[in-house]
């Protein structure tokens, strides 16, 4: 992989990330252009709170002609290629993020505020393994024989058959949390099955999504197979969504955004898949293995700065160990060292802009309104969209911080004694994406992970993905699953083909 050690620090940033901060551009039909209007907007370096670049601000007009270009790709070229072409592309692609991975790393840092080691490791290499991945699939597509009992008329006999065809143009649209890696998992198993896309990522992070859709373009994808629009939600992202030649919206963010998508793509029956937000609990029996505690926090927790939706910002304790694992967990969280994710020895990042910084500053003010106990009381940089970890105690379940997604370095702890309880308390919320429970005790494993009302629980770790693990939500967490080779079904129709014949 063409980038630096991937704890190394960046002192200066490459040339060829300045060359494009100048002036990033959408790309529709193949090419490169700012918004019909010539409008634009700022987006801003979230450790220094100063404007980064200025990108196209896109409305109607834009992501129409996007939609209709994906669509003319659709029907013509993309649509002649065989699947082992497709996979070709897609291995192509993967070679050159790869190959821009420094330049797409410091990019996503800059933009997004987290860690070089994260943009490094997750960002780039992840997103190249996933468009491998989903590669593969591109040439396994397949139906079904069916036997059928049609008796009618008497002497004919039948065949039936499935095919499975792709559904067509698709909206996809991303989040500000993991920008290139979002648009690779909306992307990849999108092209696999066929489809073109049109991407709209999230306004404060549209960088990388730029980028990639060009090194699309430079990996010999078909003119509109993939398209990128930029711009605020309630103007680019809601023409796009209603956008009557949009076939499937698939869509992670918020849950109070997706039941808006939701509710438009159903006055057009599109088909959907929506991953939304969390308030991941983590169950610790008093049996589990304390060596675990700082992978518990430093994964588990504030991984990016708590910015993941599966982040584990419930933890229950078994009073057996409660006030050991606590002392634990609070030491380890004073020792997290906060700044510039461009230093990976940085642990804390800012979040993602002054908005989001606001909100969670106000979730932590509301906590200590409410009655909770903060643990730490930490300062953070003053210049940067910076926010201090911090710990509560003292949290009943109608409290904001326990029901309410924070998204950032904020965490309740709270002890249980009985282990049916635990899981009752987890289940309490009207989230349900990810969980884990924290146990040597196989019996303890069997017995309560099926409890847990969690699209993953994991045991013994939290917060890791894998691209073969199929990823979606229980309850207002979402609809559908990403990953895995079930993946597909969400860019694929089920056509039945009954033949007749004598």
């Amino acid at each position: 992989m063409h980038i630096s050690q991937p704890d190394s620090v960046v002192e200066t940033v490459s040339a060829t990330v300045g060359d494009f901060l100048k002036s990033p551009q959408v790309l529709i039909g193949g090419q490169s252009s700012g918004a019909v209007s010539g409008a634009t907007y700022p987006v801003s370096n979230p450790a220094t709170g100063e404007v980064l670049a200025h990108v196209p601000s896109c409305d109607a007009a834009d992501v129409d002609r996007a939609v209709k270009a994906a669509a003319a790709a659709f029907e013509g070229p993309w649509s002649r290629m065989l699947p082992v072409q497709r996979q070709a592309l897609m291995l192509k692609l993967a070679d050159l993020i790869e190959a821009n991975g420094e330049e797409l790393a410091q990019l996503e840092t800059l933009n997004q505020g987290k860690s070089i080691m994260l943009s490094r490791l997750i960002e780039v290499q992840s997103s190249a393994e996933y468009f491998r991945y989903m590669a593969g699939a591109a040439t396994k597509i397949e139906g079904t024989t069916l036997d059928v009992s049609i008796a009618i008329p008497p002497g004919m006999r039948y065949q039936a058959q499935t095919r499975k065809e792709p559904v067509g143009v698709v909206a996809a649209i991303t989040p500000w949390n993991f920008p290139l890696n979002m648009a690779s998992w909306k992307i990849a198993p999108a092209l696999a099955a066929g489809c073109t896309v049109v991407l709209k990522p999230a306004e404060e992070t549209p960088l990388t999504s730029i980028r990639l859709v060009e090194l699309c373009r430079e990996a010999g994808f078909p003119e509109g197979v993939v398209n990128v629009v930029t711009g605020m939600g309630e103007t680019a992202g809601a023409a796009l969504v209603a956008h009557p030649g949009v076939a499937k919206i698939t869509f992670t963010g918020s849950t109070e955004t997706g039941k808006l998508i939701g509710v438009q793509a159903m006055k057009d029956m599109k088909r959907v898949t929506l991953e939304l937000g969390g308030k991941a609990p983590m169950i610790m029996f008093d049996d589990m293995d304390l060596e675990l505690l700082g992978a518990a926090a430093g994964i588990g927790v504030f991984f990016n700065t708590g910015q993941t939706c599966c982040a584990g910002t419930r933890i229950y304790i078994q009073k057996g160990i409660y006030e050991k694992a606590l002392d634990v967990i609070t030491n380890v969280t004073r020792s997290l060292s906060i700044g510039s994710g461009l230093d990976p020895r940085n642990h804390i990042n800012p979040v993602v802009s002054a908005k989001h910084q606001a909100h969670v500053k106000a979730c932590i003010a509301r906590g200590i309104d409410e009655g909770a106990t903060p643990l730490l009381g930490a300062s953070a940089p003053d210049k940067g969209f910076f926010v201090a970890p911090e710990l509560f105690t003292d949290v009943r379940q109608d409290m904001a911080l326990m029901q309410d997604e924070v998204f950032g370095p904020v965490v309740t702890i709270s002890p249980f004694e009985d282990p049916d309880e635990a899981v009752r308390l987890a289940n309490d919320t009207r989230y349900g994406l990810g969980a884990s429970i924290w146990t040597n005790d196989l019996n303890k494993v069997m017995r309560y992970v099926p409890k847990i009302q969690a699209g993953t629980v994991w045991v013994n770790s939290h917060n890791i993905p894998d691209q073969n693990m199929p990823f979606g939500g229980f309850k207002q967490s979402g609809i559908g699953r990403e990953h895995g080779s079930r993946a597909l079904e969400n860019y694929l129709e089920t056509k039945s083909v009954c033949i007749a014949y004598r």
